[in-house]
């Protein structure tokens, strides 16, 4: 068995346990952290268009790109041993929703976290790129929530009836 796990700043403890509860211990454990490209996009533009003409070595995405992969090589130390168990730990750069489900292409289970609105029951807790992944993974999807789940008098009304 094959389990992929995304890891997002925030939520991924709640992954990690749901892989530490539900993967059989002869699982092969992936977690995967993404790194958007926005950021230090934006960065490499602005220099490039506005501030850098001629000073290539002072371009400040360059920088960003370096401190999201510390950062990225941090949160991924502290999954490994939250884990407890050997696991494969991978590191992609691009848009977000495409790159979870290329790596997710060939696993048994991905295991992500809500993104949305948690403060109560619905489909708004789902944000625009766990959204995605459900409906475009290539495998099963257990979705956990990062903290415990609201009430059930949260759920919204259902829509009015129209006859």
């Amino acid at each position: 068995m094959r389990v992929i796990v995304w890891l997002v700043e925030g939520t991924w403890p709640a992954c990690v346990d749901a892989v530490r509860t539900h993967a059989p211990e002869s699982a092969e454990v992936v977690l995967l952290h993404v790194s958007g490209p926005d950021v230090p996009g934006v960065a490499h533009g602005a220099f490039a268009g506005l501030l850098g003409r001629g000073h290539p070595e002072r371009d400040p995405g360059v920088l960003l790109e370096e401190l999201g992969g510390t950062s990225a090589a941090e949160v991924l130390a502290a999954v490994a041993e939250r884990l407890g168990r050997p696991a494969v730990c991978e590191e992609r750069a691009g848009r977000v929703e495409r790159e979870v489900v290329a790596a997710a292409e060939g696993a048994d289970l991905l295991v992500l976290a809500r993104d949305g609105d948690r403060s109560r029951l619905g489909p708004r807790s789902l944000g625009p790129a766990v959204r995605c992944l459900v409906d475009h993974a290539p495998c099963p999807v257990l979705l956990v929530w990062p903290e415990p789940a609201p009430g059930l008098a949260t759920i919204p009304p259902p829509p009015p009836h129209h006859p």
